[in-house]
């Protein structure tokens, strides 16, 4: 049974409800479809799930891209109702004939509904009768295979692993019968089966390998050996007392002309309570202004960009229509846009955003919902296929990579201090990405602005990280909360956020254990360090260098969050920081992925090795790459 079926604008003016259905819906699915669906371009689904305490919905929808209206259906999902689409084609049908711009009510609509509806289910049963039954499987041949003959009733209860009953002729036994006696190494008379023919050819392969051209051929090999063998000796033991007398020791390289950087000190590093060694010499190296507070300025888009696009476009047109109609077409303007119309721009699209970087799964579904926001749009005049679709995808990379919350940490942090408790931030993600490094840049810019930081050595399982963070804070002159290794992460990130209200320290970066998303022992370690201590932020620390990984990594870490959760709303990730951003060139589809994938925003992007290096995502600048 239909839950609801609502009609409203892209600007979320309801327009008309079905009064008939009368249910009330548990949870808000309509608002989640907006929020995590539409305004996340993954229009190009074709439905929605929604889990509610007590009720699972499914969501269909479709566009009226013309009039800017969106037609969405709710039912329970057990249904799997199948005049679902075609109720959603009429009702969209029928609605734009009637729709006025500037009507807010349609009670007239209730009639035509209700007829629609009863079209629509009759049409349904029409079909799942008319759909021709499956017939059984008879009990001379095995349904789906092509072969002669099937199993007698005598061999068809055999098990495969028993041995070939020859009883009956040879056009009983079928391709399967055959592959199960190859399997258990029996063969009968001429009958060779799948498995056996591999062999042989691997067999005829390796002995026929010397007559075919460019293969080698040991046989001549050993004939040259036996017959210059001497030679080549006597000429190898030259050349070798030649290299040991010749042998150069090989310098070492200088790639610049500073001088050689100074010893580290080894001197005793602060303590929690802010007591220790207050003569580090090494924090004099530390200068300079952190490029978090350096806003970027990003040139418009060139004029010659879009020639060069209108020209492939051309090209395009001109192959499949005809120089003359597609002229014609940019002048006078389409009518509708058809998804023939978009389907070579989109391509196009995909195939340059899988160059920058970008995950195939999500390029696919990019184009997938630019197509679905553009498919019956009236196309303007002097307007080509190309700059529309390009418009078209431009915004959608803008509103998915914008963050839809605010990601002022330091307004956060003097929100939590004026309620007289720590800042907590959790670093995570897989190995060797850098998380410890990018946690000091991130302490060296709270620093900046006059915040307390202390940080909390949470990885107790590799070796060498305690004395790694303990080097950033004696450079940084920051207390460091350590227990040493083989200890409860979990435990010793609660003790350092007591240590660290105990002293009044404002904010606590907390540095957990690299781990791949398969680790299942670490990822329920992380979990409960999660779930333990509730920190205020989540971050997820990824490489700008990977590209599909990036989507498997940051959905299973979510899911693993979520599952080995103990709370009903668990804690998943809640922003990205992106590092090695100086290595990639143009290669920056790795943040759209990111982003898409888990909907956390880029809150930090590490573009080198000095604490200085941290900057925030300039979305205007990522887009640009991304369609140049």
């Amino acid at each position: 049974m239909l839950e609801q079926l609502l009609i409203f604008t892209r600007g979320g003016l309801i327009l008309w409800t079905c009064k008939e259905i009368g249910n009330a819906l548990k949870g808000s699915p309509i608002d989640t479809l907006i929020r995590s669906c539409l305004l996340e371009e993954r229009s190009g689904l074709a439905s929605f799930n929604y889990d509610a305490p007590g009720a699972a919905y499914t969501l269909k929808w479709t566009f009226h891209n013309e009039l800017g209206l969106v037609f969405v259906a709710v039912y329970q999902r057990i249904l799997h109702l199948l005049y679902v689409d075609d109720l959603l084609s009429m009702v969209k049908r029928e609605f734009a004939e009637i729709y006025d711009p500037k009507r807010t009510v349609y009670r007239e609509f209730d009639g035509t509904f209700k007829q629609l509806k009863m079209e629509a289910e009759a049409r349904a049963e029409e079909l799942k009768k008319s759909k021709p039954v499956g017939k059984p499987v008879s009990n001379g041949k095995r349904q789906g295979h092509g072969q002669k003959g099937g199993y007698d009733g005598g061999n068809k209860n055999r098990s495969e692993g028993g041995l070939a009953n020859d009883g009956g002729d040879g056009d009983g036994e079928g391709e399967g019968h055959k592959g199960h006696k190859m399997e258990n190494g029996y063969a009968n008379g001429n009958h060779v089966g799948v498995k056996d023919s591999k062999v042989t050819t691997v067999v005829k392969g390796k002995e026929n390998a010397s007559s075919n051209n460019g293969a080698f051929d040991v046989n001549k090999l050993q004939k040259l050996r036996s017959k210059g063998g001497k030679k080549t000796d006597t000429v190898d033991n030259k050349v070798s007392k030649e290299d040991t007398k010749k042998k150069i020791t090989k310098k070492n390289r200088v790639w610049d002309d500073k001088p050689p950087p100074t010893k580290l000190d080894f001197t005793p590093t602060v303590d929690a309570n802010g007591n220790g060694n207050d003569n580090v010499h090494d924090v004099a190296e530390v200068h300079g202004e952190s490029m978090m507070d350096i806003e970027e300025v990003v040139s418009s888009d060139s004029e010659s960009e879009d020639d060069e696009e209108v020209g492939k476009e051309t090209k395009l047109d001109a192959k499949k229509k005809g120089w003359f109609s597609s002229m014609f077409q940019s002048i006078a303007g389409k009518a509708n846009l058809e998804k023939a119309d978009l389907e070579p721009a989109l391509k196009a699209l995909k195939d340059r955003l899988m160059t920058k970087n970008v995950a195939e799964e999500i390029a696919e579904k990019l184009c997938e919902s630019v197509s679905a926001s553009l498919e019956g749009k009236k196309l303007a005049s002097f307007t080509r296929v190309s700059s529309t679709v390009q418009a078209a995808m431009e915004e959608a990379l803008v509103r998915i990579l914008t963050p839809r919350r605010s990601i002022d940490i330091l307004r956060d942090v003097h929100a939590a201090k004026e309620q007289n408790k720590p800042y907590v931030v959790v670093f995570v993600g897989v190995n060797g990405v850098g998380k410890s490094t990018n946690l000091a840049k991130v302490a060296y810019w709270l620093l900046q602005h006059k915040v307390s930081v202390m940080m909390a050595a949470c990885d107790t399982f590799r070796s060498g990280a305690v004395e790694q963070l303990r080097t950033h804070a004696r450079r940084l002159q920051i207390p460091i909360f350590e227990k040493g290794y083989e200890k409860d992460p979990a435990i010793v990130a609660k003790e350092a956020i007591q240590e660290a209200a105990r002293n009044g320290s404002d904010v606590v970066l907390v540095d957990t254990a690299g781990r791949m998303q398969d680790n299942e022992p670490l990822m329920r370690a992380l979990s409960k360090l999660v779930n333990l201590n509730n920190p205020d932020l989540v971050l997820f620390v990824g490489e700008a260098l990977v590209g599909n990984d990036a989507v498997d990594q940051l959905s299973k870490f979510n899911q693993k969050l979520a599952d080995l959760s103990t709370s009903p709303s668990p804690r998943l990730i809640d922003g990205i920081l992106l590092t090695k951003f100086d290595t990639i060139d143009d290669k920056v589809g790795a943040a759209l992925s990111m982003v898409y994938v888990s909907g956390a925003p880029v809150m930090f992007v590490g573009c080198g090795q000095s604490y200085t290096d941290l900057k925030k995502l300039n979305v205007k600048s990522i887009v640009k790459t991304l369609l140049a």
